[in-house]
């Protein structure tokens, strides 16, 4: 396998003291994560002023949070949080969840 192509659900890996963020590529314009997140674990509300941000259930049950409105995603369902729109992620089930989250531009490098 080459940088270029990754298997999602092989690359996940839990943590039990908090949300595990598995980066699977970034670079100056972009970075690609999956969120493995155990039953309980969140990413608090935050914003990035500069950067769009987009969550992409892959499996279990999330609850994002984008502005004032909260809503659960299951598989194939995605959420996008515009640039400066507080947001944030918890699995409030009781099994764990994977999202694929994209973050354009990289807020590290500018955004």
């Amino acid at each position: 396998m080459t940088d270029h192509f990754h298997d999602v659900h092989a690359a996940a890996a839990f943590r039990d003291d908090k949300l595990s963020k598995v980066n699977l590529h970034e670079s100056q314009h972009m970075f690609c994560d999956v969120y493995c997140l155990r039953p309980g674990q969140v990413q608090k509300i935050h914003a990035h002023e500069g950067s769009d941000k987009i969550y992409h259930a892959l499996t279990g049950t999330s609850r994002v949070t984008i502005g004032d409105v909260t809503r659960e995603l299951v598989p194939g369902e995605l959420a996008i949080a515009p640039a400066g729109e507080p947001h944030g992620v918890e699995n409030a089930s009781d099994a764990e969840a994977t999202l694929l989250v994209v973050m354009a531009p990289h807020p590290s490098f500018g955004g």
